[in-house]
């Protein structure tokens, strides 16, 4: 087993072969191969279910407000820890939290396969979610302290992120032929995986020291947890309460008052849990910026194409997946090449162009009739998310942790997965509100101009985090690399 501790590097470190390509150990192939499984199974989760939402209501009786919560009670639990999972991954040390999560993660895979009652299936879901929101920083940040900085850590990254974002992808056509046996498959298939995932860990994740300082900030951690908690909470239940209800608005306020009061706890503790000063580091705050639109516009695409393309056209769920696979495929081939992007032009530049794709693919999607021509009205728009998807969610990632200590690459790890999960949870809730209901008429096309609102809603928000990442950045004198861009913002970091 390999042995290393937050302040310095595995004892085996890449080398640059005669190719100019990293070269790394099996026992690195193998760490970095456990931490992909783990990221994996988020992607391949949330894209599992979504699929198999129409079969999930049809046996369970549920309706298109109550389906949400299929996939918001994961969001809730992975949402509202993730912040938290990440810092106490660089407090506790990220290997045991990785282990016990992941632990976690797959009991409530097998008790959600199991499931027959609608309110148990959601109460593992939401535990899902609280196992995810520790294994997925815990996952990332092994990544960013056990590769060094630089080519090798972007390559590492570029891997790492296309397994995440394969796992969503190729999650599709799993859940089709999954789903074409039984829903209950969709939450089965990752039990193996994760306890494949938990003996890797075991003896091929170094240890860890603890931070010194670790657990003395209980009531910062406690406030934090309830006030995302019910931030999220009061976001995904909107839509059926009423964003105007009393319920609603009551849960904002309490949601802000809570994290106010954990600000001002921070301010005043010697040892905080977060440091207020790693929100100045501007390519964090792009990428963070750039994680909501990317996932809260994709979030709110899959959840409307699902419904309209199962129930409305009658696909069925392995054909609603073969027809997405191609952007799980054109982000799989991506990754060879997505590091040497980064490395030589810099993050922000390839955050533009992911955007700029999927911008581009959700407009297109617009013409969609009632009977579409998949060569022409879907396969186009297919392929450029998988771009999008592809060059933007590594490049989102690697930002977002340039320039980060070690001692903080769980929390910077944590804020971004929190912002897509944060964006997600945003997007849905209110798609949902903006899709439920009845319709004028019964038709395809009645149907489709019910639906289109949500479609509206996934290319504004894409477009908004273009001109966001598109928009002019400050660089510090003497820092030339290209698309390298001014790592501070004008205020000192604290």
């Amino acid at each position: 087993m390999l042995n290393s501790d937050t302040a310095s590097r595995p004892a085996v470190s890449g080398a640059i072969g005669g190719s100019g390509r990293l070269r790394w150990s099996r026992a690195r192939w193998l760490l970095l191969l456990a931490t992909c499984i783990v990221i994996a199974l988020d992607g391949l989760d949330v894209s599992m279910v979504g699929v198999a939402l129409p079969s999930i209501g049809k046996e369970l009786g549920l309706e298109t407000g109550s389906l949400q919560w299929i996939v918001s009670g994961y969001v809730l639990g992975y949402g509202s820890l993730l912040l938290l999972g990440g810092r106490l991954a660089d407090l506790l040390g990220r290997r045991s939290v990785l282990l016990i999560a992941l632990a976690v993660f797959t009991v409530a895979s097998l008790a959600g396969g199991l499931s027959a009652d609608a309110g148990l299936l959601i109460a593992s879901r939401f535990v899902k979610g609280v196992a995810a929101a520790f294994t997925a920083p815990a996952a990332f940040s092994l990544i960013t302290t056990n590769f060094e900085e630089g080519p090798e850590r972007n390559r590492a990254i570029s891997i790492f992120t296309t397994f995440a974002a394969s796992g969503f992808s190729l999650g599709l056509i799993m859940s089709g032929l999954m789903t074409s046996l039984s829903w209950r498959w969709t939450f089965l298939f990752s039990v193996p995986l994760a306890v494949l995932a938990l003996v890797l860990g075991f003896f091929f994740i170094p240890k860890d020291a603890r931070e010194r300082g670790a657990g003395h900030d209980i009531p910062g951690a406690v406030t934090l947890a309830l006030g995302m908690l019910t931030l999220v909470y009061t976001v995904v239940s909107a839509p059926g309460a009423g964003w105007g209800s009393l319920q609603t608005v009551a849960g904002f306020v309490i949601a802000a008052v809570l994290l106010a009061a954990f600000i001002v706890l921070e301010l005043r503790v010697h040892s905080p849990l977060i440091r207020f000063g790693i929100f100045r580091v501007a390519a964090v705050l792009r990428a963070n910026l750039a994680a909501i639109t990317l996932f809260g516009s994709y979030v709110s695409f899959q959840f409307v194409l699902t419904l309209y393309l199962q129930d409305v056209l009658g696909w069925s769920p392995l054909s609603m997946a073969l027809a997405l696979l191609p952007t799980g495929l054109v982000v799989a081939f991506s990754a060879p090449f997505t590091d040497r992007l980064i490395d030589r032009f810099g993050p922000a530049p390839l955050i533009v162009l992911g955007l700029g794709a999927l911008s581009a693919g959700y407009l297109l999607f617009l013409r969609l009739g009632t009977s579409p021509v998949y060569w022409t009205d879907i396969l186009p728009s297919v392929l450029l998310l998988g771009v999008g998807f592809g060059i933007g969610f590594p490049s989102i990632q690697v930002q977002a942790t340039t320039g980060v200590t070690d001692d903080e690459q769980g929390l910077a790890a944590g804020l971004v997965q929190t912002s897509a999960q944060v964006g997600g949870a945003l997007a849905l809730a209110v798609t949902t509100a903006l899709i439920s209901g009845g319709t004028e008429g019964s038709g395809a096309a009645a149907q489709l101009d019910h639906f289109r609102p949500g479609l509206y809603l996934s290319a504004a928000l894409a477009v908004a985090g273009l001109a966001i990442a598109a928009a002019p950045r400050r660089r510090r004198a003497g820092r030339g690399a290209p698309g390298r861009e001014d790592v501070a913002l004008d205020t000192p970091q604290a």
